[in-house]
């Protein structure tokens, strides 16, 4: 700072202003931003956030095996919706995948430490012991989804995954699909848990539980494995709504391989609406989740906590509407 002050013929409390947004002359403040290119200065971030008490980074908590936060687009692009938010506040994102329990409780003790300002919390699981420490820690946060657990204590965004799922699974039936099941993922938290409850909803009497298979994650492997059992436990079915669009697409490759025609001899919708709909051939029925939207809209919130202002913590939905294409 002495030498922009210097190169600009200034105070340093003038540079000061500047850098702080003050007011000086236009005239000095042309002065000192050419003497700032000219010296190459650069604000020493660490030592200006030490006395704001504030790092102006939020954390991206991704709560995810590392092959599936790879592969699974959606938390992609909530990650750079979040970001879009973020960079316009001028906050850094910093991206955090927690895989383990040992991540977990390194994770803790990072956000503990203060190296951020608030959180934005993808894949938290009821009973999430990461959830608990950002609660405990009274961080400004915020839940892609809901984990029933967190109510009241942190706000979400999300949609109505169990409404959704009911009406993808209702236009699946009215094609005249008789033997309809379901491959149901992530049943440990929110979204795949009222993915499952949607499609008993919409089947009413006709739900069948020796027709719903269980796998873990949302991904592509164990889709096709779900579809595989489907197909033992009753060869002659004819629909299968997958929880997302991923296992959709490994269920869609299993049934070309038993060699069943889709849509034709089944009809198979998936949810998400992410690039997995799109390359599936034939392409792939599906409910819409705005994923970018999500992202953005969640960086909002921990930001208007930043800024001091009062969020609904009875958590924001955003549409999810059916895409209907070929597939079913």
């Amino acid at each position: 700072m002495h030498d922009v002050a210097s190169a600009a013929g200034v105070s340093r409390g003038t540079v000061s202003r500047v850098l702080n947004g003050g007011y000086v002359s236009p005239a000095a403040r042309a002065s000192i931003e050419a003497a700032i290119q000219r010296v190459g200065y650069v604000p020493n971030t660490a030592a200006r956030n030490l006395v704001r008490q504030r790092t102006q980074a939020v954390a991206f908590l991704a709560h995810e095996p590392h092959s599936l936060f790879l592969e699974d687009p959606n938390i992609g692009s909530v990650m750079l919706g979040a970001n879009e938010a973020l960079s316009l506040a001028d906050y850094q994102m910093v991206c955090l995948v927690i895989d383990s329990t040992r991540d977990a409780e390194r994770v803790s003790r990072y956000l503990a430490g203060g190296f951020v300002d608030g959180a934005v919390i993808v894949s938290a699981r009821s009973r999430d012991p990461l959830t608990e420490a950002v609660s405990r820690l009274h961080l400004p946060s915020v839940c892609v989804g809901h984990p029933p657990d967190l109510t009241g204590r942190i706000p979400y965004v999300g949609i109505d995954n169990r409404a959704s799922a009911r009406a993808v699974t209702e236009r699946l039936a009215g094609t005249g699909r008789r033997l309809i099941g379901m491959i149901a993922a992530a049943l440990d938290r929110d979204s795949g848990a009222d993915r499952l409850q949607g499609f008993h909803d919409a089947m009413g009497e006709r739900f069948d539980p020796n027709l719903v298979v269980e796998i873990p994650l949302y991904e592509y492997s164990a889709g096709m494995r779900g579809m595989e059992e489907l197909l033992q436990r009753e060869p002659a079915i004819d629909g299968v709504f997958a929880a997302s669009d991923a296992v959709a697409a490994g269920a869609m490759e299993a049934l070309r391989a038993a060699g069943r025609q889709i849509p034709d001899q089944v009809g198979i919708v998936g949810f998400d609406d992410s690039t997995w709909a799109r390359r599936s051939r034939p392409e792939l029925s599906t409910v819409h989740q705005p994923a970018i939207a999500l992202g953005r809209r969640a960086a909002e919130v921990v930001l208007a906590q930043l800024r001091g202002e009062t969020v609904e913590y009875g958590g924001i939905l955003l549409p999810s509407p059916v895409v209907w294409r070929e597939s079913a």
